[in-house]
Parts: C-alpha cells; structure tokens; sequence
C-alpha cells in the first residue's frame, strides 16, 4: 500500500462531513481538480448537504449520497449547468476512501458524490476523484458495509449528513451565499421543521379532549384580542399587601387632563388656575388602598415575636433530638460490650483476642501522629534503642541471661517486641541466617564418559557399517564355535 500513497499528490483543502455513522475528514486536491473541489467546497459553505442521505450503498464498491431529494435523479452545481470531469494520472480507483463525483455520463457532474469501499479499477477515467478520507475517520467505512439493502442497493435505514463544516478553505475567494434552490418537497419538509412542530393530538390517549381545549383557547383569544386588559400580581395574588383597587383612576385623569389643555386658553389670570389646582389636591384619597398597602408597625412587631417563638420552638425540638441519638448510641454500644463480654466468657480464644486488641489501642494512642513534626526524630531514637537490644542480645549469649535482662530494662518500650512464650529469650535476634555447604555441580564435559553416557553413531555412516559387519562376524564365529563344542 505504501506505493500508492507515494503515487497520489499532496492535498490542499479540508472538510469534515458529520453523519450518523461518524465523521468523515476529507482532504481535498484543489490543484488538480479545482472545478469539483470548488462545487463541493461550496455546497458545503451553503449548507446543501445538510440533512442529505446516502442513497445507494454497494457493499465492497461505494457508498453515493449529495441528492437533496434523496432519489439519486436530482442535484444542482454551484455553476448552473453540469461541469466537466477532471481525470488525473495520479489520482487512480486502487483503493477505500477516495471521494469522487458521481454522474450520469461523460461530463455531467452536479452535486452528488461516492466514497469508495475498496478498490474499483472499472471506474476509471469515468468519475472525477477530487478528495480522499484522511486520519482515523476511515475506519468509519466499512460501517456502510454493514448497512441493510434493499431495491436498487438502497439502505433500508440510510445514513444522514448531519452537518459539514470546512476547515480549511483552499479557495479564498469562495465565501458562503444563498443555497441553490431545492426541491419543493425539501424546502417544505424544512420549513415544516423551522417554523416548529405542530401537535399530534392522535399520538394522545386523550388526544380528542386535549384538541378540543386547544380549540376552546384559540377562540377565546381570538375574541378577547384587543378588549381584554392584562392583570397584574396585584389582580391574581391574594397577599393582603398587594390591593387590586387603582391608587388613581386613569381614566378620570385622562378626561382631566384633557379638560385641562382645552381650558389653557380660557384661563385668564393666576388665582384661578391656583384655585383649580387646590380643587384637585382636596380630592377625596382610597382609605381601602392605604391600609392594604401599608402595613402598620404593630402588625410588623407581631410578626417579628411569632417568627422569634417559631425559632425557639425549633431548637428546643433539635436539642430534643439529639439527646435522643446520644442515648440511643449509648445504648447501642452498651449492647455490643455486653455481647462482646458474653462471648468471651464463653470462648478463650476471643477474650484473648480482645485482650490484645485492647493492648494494641493502648500502645496506638501512645504513638505520635503520622504528621508530628518530630516524627523523624522518633524514628531514629527507636532505631539507637533496636541497635541497642541487638547488642545486648549478642552480650547476653556470652555473658548470659542475667545481663540480657539488665539491657532489657535499660531499653525500655522495645522490650515488648520479644516472644510472648518467653520473654527473658533474646535468641532470635541473633539469629544469623546460614545456607548449607553444597559443593556446585560442573558442567559436564561432552568427553567425559559416565552412567549416564550414550553411544551415538549414524547408521548410514560407512565406517559405522563397517563396524556392525565386524561385530556380526564375530557373533557368526562364536555360534559356529559354540555348535563344535556342543557335538
């Protein structure tokens, strides 16, 4: 294979089309097939292959998709018209993943296009190749393999362009415009999809009653629109500091205010419109509004000392509580001690298990923590008083075990490290591990002969026949002297 890729020329150009089966990286040969690679950079800009199936999959051969209409018969380039192939010397249908146009005869290339399965010899010089899939995206092929088939090899479930998206436009010229035309049934299928979802009141168990509501509010709102004001928190909330009655009725100001631009022109000196002025600010006020409005501070004060008692009552019951689990973890653990005494009254071998559990927690909590800043400090004290119990051991074996003792007691804490069966015994620390003197076996010599040695000789060897007709003829020799002595 590595001849084929030294063969095809370098790529200039990058898409990605993202479908239900995975993405496919396809880098294109702008240079050598610049028309097709510009019609397809382009559609791929305008978003024309958008939401397009794979119509017809041939297993082991290709895999053809670009029709809007999803039938293979339809299609449009960038161009207008159908544009020319563009065959190349270098560019040759010997393996998988070459991306080329699909047309109807010579020079008849629109929208459409194939990835190849495998290698398909007979297409050539028949379709433009102007890109191949890169990168790991290939491995995502042979899922059109697996794809089921039926008349005119089409996918019974037919994989879906999702999106494409161009990573590295070889042409800079081209920028994103309107997509050509579609056909009418795509173009409305879309617009069926934008302008949103309607209901599928049958989908429903109750879809008969749920329609009829649905119909009920459209014409209610179609008889309301323009006559029914909105409504407020103050209209639909049923807080007493919220009051649904208008501070200030707008439509007598309204009217008011009129009056009062239609008499500008009638007012002839100050102390009327003073006395006017006065008539208005003595308008009667809504007591209703006031009081609902504004609460007084005696309500707030009440307020307050029932919000205190709610708080109070909720901590007596919290403290309730938790002296509540406090006795019942005592009583828990009562138990546990109880039946853990219990069983060892009645079995040795746990008590003394216990026992020395309860020993181990002693010594624990006499140790430092893990973190202790002199923690290094203590170790090494440890280990002067190990060296020390080594040698007092050593001493001991001389001198006896008088004199172990004195050193025992002199080390202190690391006394409780020695045998539980005797504790005056200090032998195992100097205990020197020894291996058994065993003379090492040699290699044996190929001409050294033993037990064990076997002749090896070829048969076919003639010195070797040679021998046996001796041999054979000294055993003739000894039956016919053995026949003469027998008569």
């Amino acid at each position: 294979m590595s001849n084929i890729y030294i063969q095809e020329p370098p790529t200039e150009g990058k898409v990605v089309l993202s479908t239900s089966l995975g993405d496919f990286e396809i880098e294109l040969w702008s240079k050598e097939c610049p028309k097709a690679c510009r019609n397809f950079v382009q559609h791929c800009l305008n978003g024309y292959y958008d939401g397009t199936i794979f119509h017809r999959v041939v297993k082991g051969f290709i895999a053809q998709g670009g029709d809007p209409t999803g039938t293979g018969e339809n299609g449009e380039s960038i161009y207008g018209a159908p544009f020319k192939d563009e065959f190349h010397s270098r560019l040759r249908f010997v393996r998988r993943g070459l991306v080329a146009m699909a047309n109807a005869g010579r020079n008849d290339n629109a929208s459409q296009f194939f990835f190849t399965l495998g290698a398909t010899p007979e297409l050539q010089n028949k379709h433009t190749i102007f890109g191949k899939i890169a990168g790991n995206t290939l491995y995502n092929l042979p899922k059109f393999d697996d794809l089921e088939t039926g008349q005119d090899d089409r996918p019974v479930y037919a994989p879906k362009v999702i999106q494409t998206e161009v990573i590295s436009n070889p042409f800079p010229d081209i920028v994103a415009r309107k997509a050509i035309q579609k056909p009418e049934k795509i173009e409305h299928e879309i617009t069926q999809a934008r302008s949103g979802a309607t209901k599928n009141f049958g989908l429903l168990s109750f879809g008969l009653e749920a329609e009829e509501d649905e119909m009920e509010a459209e014409v209610i709102l179609k008889e309301t629109s323009g006559k029914v004001k909105s409504k407020s928190s103050h209209d639909l909330a049923k807080d007493p500091k919220l009051s649904s009655i208008p501070a200030v009725h707008l439509e007598n100001n309204e009217k008011e205010l009129k009056e009062d631009v239609s008499n500008l022109s009638k007012i002839g000196t100050e102390e009327e419109e003073k006395s006017r002025i006065q008539k208005k600010l003595k308008r009667p006020k809504v007591e209703s509004v006031k009081e609902s409005a504004v609460p007084s501070d005696e309500d707030e004060e009440l307020k307050q000392t029932n919000h205190i008692e709610s708080l109070r009552k909720e901590f007596k019951e919290l403290k309730k509580s938790l002296k509540s689990d406090k006795k019942n973890t005592s009583r828990t653990e009562q138990k546990k001690n109880k039946e853990t005494e219990s069983e060892d009254d009645n079995n040795d071998v746990l008590r003394s298990f216990h026992q020395t559990q309860e020993e181990y927690r002693a010594k624990k909590e006499k140790l430092p923590p893990a973190k202790a800043p002199n923690r290094e400090e203590l170790t090494l004290a440890y280990l002067a008083k190990f060296k020390k119990l080594i040698a007092g051991a050593r001493e001991a074996e001389e001198n006896g075990i008088e004199k172990a003792n004195e050193q025992k007691e002199e080390v202190g804490e690391l006394s409780d490290a020695e045998s539980t069966e005797d504790p005056s015994d200090l032998s195992w620390l100097t205990h020197e591990l020894k291996c058994e003197d065993t003379k090492p076996t040699l290699a044996k010599d190929a001409n050294t002969k033993d037990d064990n040695w076997f002749d090896i000789y070829d048969p076919r060897n003639p010195i070797n026949k040679r021998k046996r007709e001796k041999a054979s003829d000294k055993s003739k020799k000894n039956e016919d002297v053995a026949k003469r002595n027998r008569r």
